[in-house]
């Protein structure tokens, strides 16, 4: 019997999603050269990368949103021993044309405190940065939740947060509880527990709504984060490495396969994207069709995926994102 090609290809080849573009008052109204993508009314603030919303592009499941998907095929694409909690990573590239809230985000227990499934810690990585560009990332040694809660009122909070310059190559580590803002003048990307819980302490005269008394329960006065210096390996840099996620950049990505893409710490295949900050690239295999990869484009590879090869077609810059749970931090 002949079995036709189509029959053949693997359900959970590695697949290209579609970005989705976000409107946020404080973002731009031309993200190029970075995306072909002009604002159409709002500016657009972010480009999501692996939301809920976002799209399937390619192969069998193309046009399924991916959340949907997860919920569906958690098993597939989390592998056996995940947490089956639906999609575990929101990646974002956020493109900052004003301040945007000072703000800070839940734990894990705050958040299932009020109904939701995950609090929010997130990292960013300076794709590009303007000179003189910062972020704000926690609160100055010795201030106090009064100084905080008069800071609010009285529009002096930013004197109370600990600035950063940042440059590009900088990672930056903001886990839950840490008091944050982005200003202008860098191109984040950011890798986030799939959650998009933000409470706001100040917005410079925005009006939107304010959510002192949850940012008040939320913050605290000391966090771990701050810059975090990458980890250089013979065919990596580990640009971070905690209880939900772990983020790298690959060295001579011509040479990348299924194989040795998997660090000798993973037990098991389990999730992965790969993002081209530039350049492009294919990933190749036998049971699916070539999969593209554009600049600052992304691919999931499922847990169940066949073995796969990475073509470098050009300037390929490939970062590789997985997610953990705290159970399984190294």
């Amino acid at each position: 019997m002949t079995i036709s090609r189509q029959s053949a290809l693997s359900e959970w080849a590695p697949f290209r999603v579609t970005p989705r573009f976000v409107e946020r008052v404080w973002g731009s109204n031309d993200l190029r050269p970075w995306y072909d993508q002009v604002a159409n009314g709002n500016p657009i603030g972010e480009a999501w990368l692996t939301g809920d919303d976002c799209e399937v592009a390619t192969g069998p499941h193309a046009g399924r949103k991916l959340g949907e998907l997860f919920t569906a095929s958690s098993q597939a694409l989390l592998g056996t021993g995940a947490h089956p909690e639906g999609s575990p990573l929101l990646l974002k590239v956020i493109f900052a044309r004003e301040k945007l809230s000072v703000q800070v985000h839940p734990d894990d227990a705050m958040a299932q405190k009020y109904g939701q499934p995950r609090g929010k810690t997130e990292c960013w990585y300076a794709l590009a940065a303007d000179p003189g560009a910062k972020v704000a990332c926690g609160i100055k040694p010795g201030v106090s939740l009064q100084k905080i809660e008069e800071g609010i009122h009285s529009g002096t909070l930013e004197e109370s947060l600990n600035v950063l310059d940042v440059a590009a190559g900088d990672m930056v580590y903001v886990d839950a509880g840490t008091v944050h803002a982005i200003w202008p003048g860098s191109i984040l990307l950011e890798t986030q527990q799939n959650c998009d819980l933000t409470y706001r302490l100040y917005d410079y005269g925005r009006p939107r709504e304010l959510h002192v008394e949850k940012s008040l329960e939320a913050l605290r006065l000391t966090s771990r984060a701050g810059k975090i210096p990458a980890t250089d390996l013979k065919d990596r840099s580990i640009l971070l490495d905690v209880e939900y996620f772990r983020v790298e950049r690959l060295h001579g990505a011509a040479s990348w396969t299924s194989a040795n893409l998997r660090d000798q710490d993973e037990a098991a295949p389990g999730l992965a994207y790969l993002f081209a900050a530039a350049g492009t690239g294919r990933v190749t295999g036998e049971g699916f069709e070539p999969v593209e990869l554009p600049a600052r484009g992304i691919i999931a590879i499922p847990a169940a995926s066949p073995e796969f090869a990475v073509e470098d077609l050009g300037g390929l810059d490939l970062f590789r994102f997985t997610p953990s749970w705290p159970s399984q931090s190294r």
